[in-house]
C-alpha cells in the first residue's frame, strides 16, 4: 500500500478544486501545517444499491445451509422483541 501524498494547508486552500476533484476520483491526501500532519482527506465510501446476479449467486454457493424452521423461529423471536413495549416494565 503506497503512502498518501502530503499537501500543505496552503496548497489545499490554493488548489482546493484540483485536490477535491482528485479526492472525488478516489485519491487520499494527508494535510500538513507547519510540517506537522493534521488530518486526512479521504473519499467517502459509497454503498452499493445493487448486487449483480452473478455475484449474488457466487456468494450464495458458499453460504451455510439454514433450516427453514430455524429461520422462522429467529424471525418470530425478532418480531416479538420489536413488539415489546419499553414502557410496560
Amino acid at each position: 500500500m503506497s503512502a498518501q501524498p502530503e499537501i500543505t494547508q496552503r496548497d489545499l486552500r490554493i488548489r482546493s478544486k484540483e485536490i477535491m476533484d482528485a479526492v472525488q476520483s478516489g485519491q487520499s491526501f494527508t494535510v500538513t501545517r507547519d510540517g506537522h500532519r493534521i488530518g486526512e482527506l479521504i473519499p467517502l465510501r459509497r454503498r452499493r444499491r445493487f448486487v449483480p446476479r452473478g455475484e449474488f449467486a457466487a456468494m450464495s454457493r458458499t453460504a451455510p445451509d439454514i433450516r427453514l424452521e430455524d429461520f422462522r423461529a429467529h424471525q418470530a423471536a425478532d418480531i416479538d422483541q420489536e413488539l415489546d413495549d419499553p414502557y410496560a416494565r
